[in-house]
């Protein structure tokens, strides 16, 4: 079973911009809503300690293993729960440039595993809300 969830949003700000404000991660808990923290180690193939806090639901912290690190552009990571095939989640951070001065941010999950059909609600609700409330703070802080 999988499941994606994807947002996106313009911001008018470049891609640099945008890109230095999310991936300064020890500002993350003066202004996002859903990752509350990152620490650890920003390198691919490193493990990193992820804190997450979706809207009207329980805060959770885990230890994903980054896959892509391309700056001005994409950051992804994987979490597993237990081992693989349970419960993984691919995160993704992407940065498109528009060449007109604005990035589209797309924040996406592919979530895969046995247990994907008993969460898919709360995915779907919570996880969801919580993409789109990040999406929007990082929106306001870089264009600011």
């Amino acid at each position: 079973m999988a499941l994606e969830i994807k947002t996106e949003i313009v911001i008018n700000a470049t891609t640099q911009k945008t890109w230095n404000i999310l991936t300064e991660f020890d500002q993350y808990q003066n202004w996002n809503p859903f990752i509350k923290s990152i620490k650890g180690k920003i390198e691919v193939g490193s493990k990193i300690t992820v804190q997450i806090a979706p809207p009207k639901a329980k805060e959770m912290i885990f230890k994903p293993k980054i896959l892509t690190l391309n700056k001005n552009r994409e950051l992804s990571w994987l979490g597993l729960l237990l081992f693989p095939g349970v419960f993984d989640g691919h995160h993704k951070f992407e940065l498109k440039d528009n060449n007109n001065g604005t990035t589209t941010f797309i924040q996406s999950e592919m979530f895969t595993g046995i247990l994907v059909p008993f969460f898919k609600k709360q995915l779907n609700k919570n996880t969801k809300n919580g993409f789109i409330e990040m999406n929007q703070k990082l929106k306001e802080l870089a264009e600011k």
